[in-house]
């Protein structure tokens, strides 16, 4: 029975030799050729050797012996391409080898080696059946030439199933060491994917940081310096100065505000280390701020939050939802802008609610987009889910339910 490697390379019409190099390439096989030659020569001289020494294990080789024994030596070249071809051509040559009474020890290295290698690089069933030929041949013909020989025989048989017990250990232990190089393989690939995978949340997290206080803190921004600019052109002859340094005050409140968040992202991208540069996340108590700078924009803004104790991601998750839906009703609802935030706790999840009455709120610029993606995610990060669109009474509506035991952290801020 052939390998399954030689059986692959039969059927496609190639030799031992092209199939191997194109398993391991021309070099690894040009290599391996040579190896295998250096190791049959070493073995025929081995033979010589013990040709020379032992002289009472039957005559010394003729030129049939010798021609056969050289044979042998040539034919184990291909031992490990073809294992149980190459042993049973061992078993012909062998055969007509001792048949002629020449010198018994000289083979015995070279098919002790056919043996190991059927044992070490085929199915153990190939090793037993090949064992089983081996000893039922070699006992028959002993046996028949006496009991003398068949004794001598049965010390013979030792090494063969010693040989053949080594052959199939290191078989395994071949086996084994594959399988632990495989593992390691597939658990550093495993550790690249996941390193991608967490690269790829982190971008993620970051624009979502990114867009919710930039988008926030640029929305505010232009209304307050609206208001502003309103105030310096309204009646020139008389500028309420008070007005317009209210406006200016709260521009550079926003500033500051979003220096310092964007500070702290910045942080995070450079150390690394998100629990050490980060601080805590924000929660339900900043809220007030949110609504309070939205009521500096000229929205009229109803806050309504429960007492509850929320988990840090899920009270940072309804933060930014609160804050990206803020910042969606003062820059697309219009004027005379009133919105009603609402938080409670219900059928173990946070309720998130924010409603406003707009005259923009049907208006394409209510499509789905980054901001609307970006609340999304926050809710999903936490286990939660989302649904924003317009009111059919008027104006739009986000509302949001992050269950109080969270999924995944997914990388708030």
């Amino acid at each position: 029975m052939e390998s399954p490697l030689t059986a692959q390379g039969a059927a496609r019409g190639t030799g031992p030799r092209n199939l191997i190099e194109r398993v391991v390439g021309p070099a690894a096989s040009g290599e391996r050729l040579r190896t295998d030659v250096l190791f049959a020569l070493a073995m025929a001289a081995s033979a010589v050797v013990i040709v020379r020494i032992v002289r009472d294990n039957g005559d010394p080789p003729d030129v049939s012996g010798w021609a056969l024994l050289l044979v042998a030596h040539v034919v184990i070249v291909w031992r490990r391409r073809a294992p149980v071809r190459v042993m049973v051509v061992m078993m012909v040559i062998l055969l007509a080898y001792h048949s002629l009474d020449n010198n018994h020890t000289a083979p015995m290295a070279v098919s002790m080696v056919s043996l190991f290698t059927v044992a070490s690089r085929t199915r153990p069933r190939n090793a037993v059946l090949v064992g089983a030929a081996v000893l039922g041949i070699m006992l028959s013909v002993k046996f028949h030439e006496g009991m003398a020989e068949g004794r001598e025989s049965l010390r013979i048989s030792g090494w063969i199933v010693s040989f053949l017990l080594l052959g199939v250990y290191v078989r395994m232990h071949r086996q084994y060491v594959g399988s632990v190089l495989e593992r390691a393989e597939r658990a550093e690939r495993t550790r690249e994917e996941e390193a991608r995978r967490r690269v790829a949340e982190e971008r993620l997290r970051v624009a979502r940081d990114l867009h919710d206080l930039l988008a926030h803190s640029i929305t505010l921004v232009g209304v307050q310096t609206s208001v502003a600019a309103h105030v310096l052109a309204a009646d020139p002859d008389r500028l309420d100065r008070v007005a317009v340094a209210r406006a200016l005050d709260d521009v550079a409140d926003t500033c500051r505000t979003a220096r310092g968040e964007l500070r702290a992202t910045l942080e995070v991208l450079r150390s690394g280390h998100e629990e050490e540069a980060r601080g805590p996340l924000p929660g339900l108590d900043g809220l007030p701020d949110l609504a309070a700078a939205a009521r500096t924009a000229g929205a009229d803004v109803d806050l309504s939050v429960a007492e509850c104790q929320a988990p840090p991601a899920v009270g940072a998750a309804a933060y930014r939802i609160v804050q990206e839906a803020l910042t969606n009703a003062v820059r697309h609802a219009g004027p005379d802008l009133t919105v009603r935030v609402a938080v409670h706790v219900e059928d173990a999840a946070l309720n998130v609610t924010v409603t406003d009455d707009g005259a923009g709120a049907g208006e394409p610029s209510h499509a789905p987009g980054f901001g609307l993606v970006g609340m999304r995610e926050r809710a999903r990060t936490v286990g939660g889910t989302l649904e924003a669109g317009p009111r059919p009474e008027g104006g739009f509506m986000v509302s949001a339910v992050l269950p109080l035991a969270p999924v995944s952290l997914g990388g708030l801020t």
